[in-house]
């Protein structure tokens, strides 16, 4: 066995859990086939292996800051349900 009922109760104590007879000899079971399980694992050789920080291969997408013009207000406002001079207008949402 990799770890103790005594062990588990203290952790659970540490936890502020409390757990009667049969859910410690639950736990503790559970907890010595994790264990277990990660002690096969260790025996792996993983010497050229890359640690895999995220499933997916992921690379930043950021693009260079630009300065450039802005779109032209009345081509903006075209399509617009209801527009004021150079402003959309849309219902109002917090009650006063």
């Amino acid at each position: 066995m990799k770890i103790s009922k005594s062990e588990v109760a203290h952790v659970a104590k540490l936890a502020r859990l409390s757990f009667n007879e049969k859910e410690m000899e639950l736990f503790t079971d559970q907890l010595n086939q994790i264990l277990l399980y990660m002690e096969k694992l260790n025996e792996v050789d993983t010497t050229d292996v890359k640690p895999t920080y995220h499933a997916l291969d992921l690379t930043n997408v950021f693009h260079e800051d630009k300065v450039s013009s802005s779109l032209d207000i009345k081509k903006t406002l075209a399509n617009a349900p209801q527009a004021d001079k150079d402003m959309f207008v849309v219902p109002k949402v917090i009650k006063a």
